[in-house]
């Protein structure tokens, strides 16, 4: 199938008429959410280390921990950690994970991170992984500045699909996409990571006055996955879970011939992860 250049927008942008709605819908299954959503690279954290300064005994504020997927990782390097998580039932397994991990300077906080009293003592950074774009753009930067001490770090983790690994499949699914789902564009294709533009994010912290110049920070992972495993991948993605239950089994389904049918039942996905670092005026 020829390329198209449509274009498909960050996996993160959210429309703001929605984005209230379809941040709700990761808590209906949190179980889910812990078992498929993967984690972020060793490198990443060596990075927090070398651009937030963030290190044994910091003071961090998690926004959105959702199961702990940053948070156990970062406890386990000795952060002391208040994570706020609006969804009860992820907070709940955050609590569980962070416990098996014998992390005890952790405190999960169930709350929406726009009404959460600040607490008076300033944190050492603020770090939202694969979270920040749902909280309200008219509140999270310039809450997450109020929440730091002079000097400190706000570091925003995003990620996006981009184009490798099973590259052939990716184009295929789309005729899935464009027949259950009629907002999906057609000859939408997964961009190069080199055509990612996180400029947005650097702008938008720029226009509070509140932070210096954002460092960037590239990690591309090539994650595989059965089936099983990319269709439970599937169900924690809001935008396929806030799909009509008919129209989601139907796309489901036929994502699922698709792989089995044309690739031996196990597809290759390529993620690229994007952390971003601002400093505190």
């Amino acid at each position: 199938m020829p390329d198209n250049t449509t274009r498909a927008k960050r996996d993160d942008s959210p429309e703001e008429s929605r984005r209230s709605r379809l941040s709700r819908v990761f808590d209906e299954d949190a179980e889910l959410y812990d078992r498929a959503r993967p984690g972020y690279p060793a490198e990443l954290y060596d990075d927090l280390a070398e651009l937030a300064g963030i290190r044994a005994g910091s003071r961090v504020l998690e926004v959105g921990c959702g199961t702990g997927q940053a948070t156990v990782p970062l406890a386990g390097r000795g952060c002391r950690i208040t994570a706020v998580e609006a969804g009860s039932r992820m907070a709940a397994v955050a609590r569980r994970n962070l416990a098996g991990a014998g992390a005890a300077a952790v405190e999960v906080v169930t709350a929406d991170f726009e009404s959460w009293p600040l607490p008076q003592e300033p944190f050492d950074a603020v770090v939202s992984a694969t979270a920040f774009h749902w909280i309200d753009p008219a509140v999270r930067v310039a809450k997450a500045a109020g929440a730091l001490r002079p000097g400190g770090a706000l570091a925003v983790v995003r990620s996006q699909h981009v184009r490798g690994g099973t590259e052939e499949f990716f184009v295929e699914v789309q005729r899935c996409y464009e027949r259950f789902d009629p907002d999906t564009p057609p000859g939408l294709r997964p961009p190069p990571a080199a055509d990612v533009d996180g400029s947005d994010h650097s702008q938008e912290v720029a226009r509070s006055g509140r932070f210096g110049p954002t460092v960037f920070r590239r990690y591309e992972q090539d994650l595989t996955y059965t089936t099983t495993e990319y269709l439970d991948l599937l169900r924690t993605y809001s935008g396929h879970r806030a799909l009509p239950e008919a129209a989601r089994n139907g796309l489901l389904g036929c994502v699922a011939g698709l792989i089995d049918g044309g690739y031996g039942g196990r597809v290759t996905k390529r993620h690229l992860i994007e952390l971003g670092v601002s400093h505190r005026r």
